[in-house]
């Protein structure tokens, strides 16, 4: 039996990546997390693991010997990279680099997933949208530069160790269960205590009028396990709906699943210092090597979250 091992397993992609092997692979799974962190998944071994430490790594990979390695951990929060840049460097690049390090020394060569973000490529000029894997990368923001960094160290191990590695540029993936810091969570749930009487019947945003490209997360953790079993080594794939929304658009969806009327406010706090007007996937790459197709459309991605909020 093959043996999966998801680095950084209790975030958002982790549980839906977990519920997916399970229910379609026959693959054995072992997950980390740091250790106040909490994951309730019944038949996987759970391990803490902090990837700052490269001894931890070492010590975890020598005793698990994964066919498979999915690198989720990160700093992923754009607005967060903005308030703490050493921490997401800390993370996105040392940490990153640790595990490819780490997976270096074995004396076998396992198949690595390295998770990067279609925020890498920055600002996107009118003729390069959608925009394709060999595009020059110009990134805006802190996060998107630590990617950019993780995706060519990826690249460069690779080449010079000859690893069984591939990269994802993974566009926005909303769903169910999302932390608040990421836009459609966060008018979900404003929206979902505006009907509970937690919060005045005012929706707090920042810039509308970006473009970006959403896809529900069971989509893309399929395109994760499709690429581990069919992809290129050595490539880069975007994962993402082809298709750019405003995010007035986005919000405007919301409000219609609501009966509630809801003014909308614009929070400097919530505005960038930069923001890339507009992100949209070519996604022809992936599909062609893998098969793999967007399922869930983004309405029903969007009324499930906003149920999700409400139950909470």
């Amino acid at each position: 039996m093959k043996k999966a091992l998801i680095i950084g397993a209790a975030g958002f992609v982790g549980s839906y990546l977990i519920d997916h092997i399970q229910k379609n692979c026959i693959w054995s799974i072992v997950v980390t997390k740091l250790p106040h962190e909490k994951i309730e998944k019944e038949n996987i071994e759970i391990c803490d693991l902090n990837i700052l430490n490269p001894g931890e790594i070492d010590e975890l990979l020598e005793r698990v010997r994964p066919d498979y390695i999915f690198h989720l951990a990160a700093q992923s929060s754009v607005a967060l990279s903005w308030k703490n840049p050493g921490m997401t460097v800390d993370i996105n690049i040392k940490g990153s680099l640790n595990v490819l390090d780490a997976i270096k020394k074995l004396d076998y060569k396992p198949r690595v997933l390295m998770i990067g973000s279609g925020e890498e490529y920055g600002h996107i000029r009118p003729e390069e949208t959608p925009v394709n894997e060999d595009n020059v990368l110009r990134p805006g923001n802190i996060y998107a530069a630590t990617k950019a960094c993780q995706n060519m160290l990826s690249a460069i191990y690779h080449k010079a160790y000859q690893m069984d590695i591939m990269s994802v540029r993974a566009f926005n993936h909303i769903g169910p269960n999302q932390a608040p810091m990421f836009v459609v969570a966060d008018f979900c749930k404003q929206v979902a205590d505006i009907e509970n009487g937690r919060q005045d019947p005012e929706i707090r945003v920042g810039n509308l009028k970006a473009k970006r490209d959403f896809t529900d997360v069971r989509d893309v953790v399929k395109a994760y396990v499709l690429l581990m079993e069919k992809g290129i080594s050595g490539e880069t794939y975007n994962v993402g709906s082809g298709h750019a929304v405003e995010i007035r658009e986005i919000l405007d969806m919301i409000l219609n699943c609501s009966e509630k009327e809801i003014q909308v406010t614009v929070d400097p706090a919530k505005l960038r210092p930069v923001d890339v007007p507009i992100i949209e996937a070519d996604i022809r790459k992936i599909c062609r090597d893998t098969g793999w197709e967007r399922e869930i459309g983004l309405e029903q991605t969007i009324r499930e979250t906003l149920d999700y909020w409400r139950h909470q």
